[in-house]
């Protein structure tokens, strides 16, 4: 379970996961060793998935998010297992969910332009059989964050 401590440590890590240990152990009151330590526990219990850097998409020249929607007639594990991994394929896909309700997969695909999103759709549609494709351009994005909630985790140790 994850205390106050570890929920301030993790808030601090979802802003800036380069911020020194001591200065993260000052801001929640630990001395540098015993902050290492938490943060090492959390990493090796996989609460700590990685570290990672969040890029800037126009700089990067990925600017462009399509939302596509994916509904099939093969609802087995092998055609999944084909499909993750022609979707692994493609590193323009950022985000691959199974879903409820009327659309069975929805992908978050980034590139540069519509042509070049023509071109990944062209790709994905000659590589797997689906019943029907649609895609969502966003216009613009006016919420995003890599953080998640942490006032869940303080549910768990109440019950």
């Amino acid at each position: 379970m994850l205390d106050k401590i570890d929920r301030k440590i993790l808030a601090l890590l979802q802003k800036d996961a380069t911020m020194p240990v001591a200065e993260i152990g000052r801001k929640v009151g630990l001395s540098t060793t015993p902050c290492w330590r938490r943060i090492q526990k959390m990493e090796e219990d996989g609460v700590i998935k990685r570290r990672v850097a969040v890029l800037d998409p126009a700089k990067v020249n990925a600017g462009v998010t399509v939302f596509v929607s994916v509904r099939t007639n093969q609802h087995n594990e092998a055609w999944l297992k084909k499909f993750a991994s022609v979707v692994e394929a493609h590193d323009e896909v950022v985000e691959f969910y199974r879903m409820s309700g009327d659309v069975d997969y929805v992908l978050r695909v980034v590139v540069p332009d519509i042509a070049q999103y023509d071109r990944f759709y062209q790709k994905l549609i000659s590589e797997m059989s689906m019943s029907d494709v649609s895609s969502a351009f966003a216009m613009e994005q006016i919420k995003y964050t890599t953080a998640l909630p942490l006032e869940f985790s303080e549910i768990e140790k109440e019950k």
